[in-house]
This record gives structure tokens, C-alpha cells and sequence, in this order.
């Protein structure tokens, strides 16, 4: 049974940056797809970016140029860069890693973007 556990979160200002990591409890080496996810109070979970088999990566457009996601294999750890936050961003973001033909999910961590 594989454990995510994010952290990073946090109050930050509009225009401000997070760097949310993910902390894999196995190897994260042989895992394709694996990414965050977000959800706003009131709205569904929706991908914010991920890689995939391809090896590609995915984006939401909102975040295209703001946003970066990248691993260390070496530490089982996903990072999700962000910049220039908006107060729209504001919710709980999750860290996924799709292994086996399971999907595993983190518990998730706060940001809330407010000035």
C-alpha cells in the first residue's frame, strides 16, 4: 500500500509562490503517472498537472507558464512549483500516483491564496 503525503501549503499572498512536495512511502522510479490534482470548496477535484505515459506532462491551461512539476526519483518525491498565485487558487491540492491499475491519493494540503 503506497503513501503520498504532501506538504508545502500554507497562507500566501496574491502573486505570491508555494513549492508543494509529495513524499512517496515506495520507489517512485518506475511510476508514469503521477501528479496533483486540486479542489476548490464547491467545485470538483480537477488536475492541475501530471505526468504520463510518454513520457509527457499534462498542465490545466489556467496554470500553463505558472505552474512546474517535477520529481526526484532519488528521494520519491514530486514537486509542484507555483508562481504568481491567484486567490482563485485557493484549495485543498492533492498529490495522485496511478500504479498497478490503482489510484493512490494523498491527504491533501491547504492553499489559500488572500492578501
Amino acid at each position: 500500500q503506497v503513501q503520498l503525503m504532501e506538504s508545502g501549503g500554507g497562507l500566501v499572498q496574491p502573486g505570491g509562490s508555494l513549492r508543494l512536495s509529495c513524499a512517496a512511502s515506495e520507489s517512485i522510479f518506475s511510476v508514469n503517472v503521477m501528479g496533483w490534482y486540486r479542489q476548490a470548496p464547491g467545485k470538483q477535484r480537477e488536475l492541475v498537472a501530471g505526468f504520463t505515459s510518454g513520457p509527457n506532462i499534462n498542465y490545466a491551461d489556467s496554470v500553463k507558464g505558472r505552474f512546474t512539476i517535477s520529481r526526484d526519483n532519488a528521494k520519491n518525491t514530486v514537486y509542484l512549483q507555483m508562481n504568481s498565485l491567484k486567490p482563485e487558487e485557493t484549495a485543498v491540492y492533492y498529490c495522485y500516483a496511478h500504479i498497478v491499475l490503482k489510484t493512490y491519493w494523498g491527504q491533501g494540503t491547504q492553499v489559500t491564496v488572500s492578501s
